[in-house]
């Protein structure tokens, strides 16, 4: 018996953007790259708000970005 395997959903979407005009792929990928970067800047958000509540409650120390890199290295 053979397995037909449905395609990944990715796949379809890619698919389905190559059936688009240039100009609609143009604004498709502006699009994208703005909803992209709302969603960095949300997490970017997110993780300096986390901070500032680690910090808030004593589980971070001020340091100096010197200190910092001595640490990791």
């Amino acid at each position: 018996m053979k397995t037909t395997r449905r395609p990944s959903r990715f796949h379809v979407i890619v698919d389905a953007a190559e059936r688009l005009t240039v100009e609609e792929q143009e604004t498709l990928v502006t699009v994208l790259n703005r909803r992209l970067a709302d969603r960095r800047r949300a997490e970017l958000v997110r993780d300096i708000w986390e901070g500032q509540k680690e910090f808030e409650r004593g589980a971070l120390r001020p340091s100096t970005p010197e200190k910092i890199v001595k640490e990791i290295l």
